[in-house]
């Protein structure tokens, strides 16, 4: 057999087992995290939000869904590590910067062990 032969077969068995992986996730529904943005935000995403009292001071006077800051900002946020304090030893602080329908927000949120306290929500202009 010669080389280009075993190149095709190889190419065909490679192609199969990606169309058959790709579909096996996809049912899974799995998400792939492998960017320090990424990671934060799914660890996040993946405890209780809890707002704390000046964050709930300041939703209501801006007019702010919390529900779009749980699922657009901890989303597709981008976590601003020069703001964000990551050598803290109980709870990890980060600052995050999304995009509301009302417009952009930074979200500054402590990520302790079981739960992630909103501190604050302002509005970036």
């Amino acid at each position: 057999m010669n080389i280009l032969k075993r190149i095709g077969f190889y190419l065909v068995g490679l192609a199969i087992g990606i169309v058959i992986v790709a579909f096996i996730f996809r049912e899974k529904a799995t998400e792939f995290c492998y960017s320090p943005n990424c990671r934060v935000l799914k660890n996040i995403r993946n405890k209780k939000i809890v707002y704390l009292p000046d964050a709930r001071k300041n939703i209501e006077e801006n007019a702010i869904d919390t529900t779009g800051i749980a699922v657009s900002v901890f989303t597709e946020g981008d976590v601003i590590f020069s703001k964000s304090n990551t050598k803290l030893d109980s709870c990890k602080t980060y600052t995050i910067e999304g995009l509301l329908k009302t417009g952009k927000v930074e979200v500054f949120v402590q990520n302790c062990d079981s739960t992630a306290k909103v501190a604050s929500v302002t509005p970036v202009e």
